[in-house]
């Protein structure tokens, strides 16, 4: 009988460490999913105020174009070319310096004054993003 006490032991003497190891395991699958999640919320942060400030950005200059109606030709920037009025130019290097890669193209029909922007950035691994806006200042 008490050989059959010894043998049982010597058995189940493992069993500790197997389920310790499978407990390290699962909690560190746990644990690579958790930063796995923060890494993609970082991301997704980013993204959310690139394109806010892309907001922000195109909202200001909609502003300032709106108190300098009168010069309101001078905004007209193209592919290629930047726009040389002061404010204009003020506005495009805010642009460049506040989104990485930071591009912007404006459109004037000075007739109807209907303003056509767009406010390109680029991030790496995501492209090149843009955001349009479509107005009218009269």
């Amino acid at each position: 009988m008490r050989h059959s006490r010894l043998a049982k032991r010597h058995t189940s003497r493992g069993i500790a460490l197997i389920e310790a190891l499978v407990g390290i395991l699962i909690f560190s699958i746990g644990i690579l999913g958790l930063v796995g999640l923060q890494a993609s919320m970082t991301r997704a942060q980013s993204a959310a105020k690139y394109r806010a400030d892309a907001a922000y950005l195109a909202s200001e200059i909609i502003g300032v174009m709106w108190v300098d109606k009168p010069n309101l030709a001078s905004y007209v920037t193209s592919s290629g070319s930047a726009c040389t009025y002061a404010r204009c130019a003020d506005w495009i290097a805010k642009v460049a310096s506040g989104l990485p890669q930071g591009g912007s193209q404006l459109s004037v029909v000075t007739t109807s004054g209907v303003v056509g922007l767009t406010v390109t950035w680029s991030v790496a691994n995501e492209g090149t993003r843009s955001y349009v806006l479509n107005t009218t200042i009269q």
